[in-house]
């Protein structure tokens, strides 16, 4: 899928590849959701299909709290306080402890809930606020929101195809 340039262009990304990704995630029977036997997002450690889907509710509750935070006009850490780009393991392996408890079913209805609320969000927006300035260093607030979404939701349905396939689940 093309890079997002306008803001149907981002709602359509976000909306087709999370569509495709829920109905791949709706596949994994629950008692499998927990294994850790996907690679980890963190090099030389593993996941579960669980812990994949607490990694993509942790991108887009940050992309939410990034966005309120500049509505605001406060300062935004970025990824977030304490975290920096160049070592998003711990990020990961934080995302994957704060949602370690949750029943598998929970959190697809969580990760349903956040991209609701990113969608939401960006219907708000127009074509100039999410495309017409830097937002974040070069990038718009609309390329910032694709990375965190659209571009994550493709990269988790091809580790969870994959997945799926070597254990017999495709």
């Amino acid at each position: 899928m093309a890079v997002p340039r306008s803001r149907q262009a981002l709602l359509e990304a976000i909306t087709v590849t999370y569509r495709k990704l829920a109905a791949d995630l709706a596949g994994v029977p629950p008692a499998r959701a927990r294994e850790a036997t996907l690679e980890g997002h963190a090099q030389g450690t593993w996941m579960s299909v669980a812990d994949l889907v607490a990694y993509l509710i942790g991108w887009n509750a940050l992309v939410l709290k990034w966005c309120a935070g500049r509505e605001q006009g406060l300062a935004v850490d970025f990824p977030d306080t304490g975290y920096k780009w160049n070592a998003l393991g711990r990020l990961a392996q934080k995302f994957y402890a704060d949602r370690a408890d949750a029943a598998y079913p929970d959190l697809l209805r969580e990760l349903q809930a956040v991209n609701a609320a990113i969608v939401a969000r960006v219907e708000r927006e127009t074509d100039a606020s999410l495309y017409g300035a830097p937002w974040y260093g070069k990038h718009t607030q609309g390329r910032m929101i694709q990375f965190n979404t659209s571009a994550p939701y493709a990269n988790a349905r091809a580790r969870l195809r994959k997945w799926k396939k070597a254990h017999g689940l495709a």
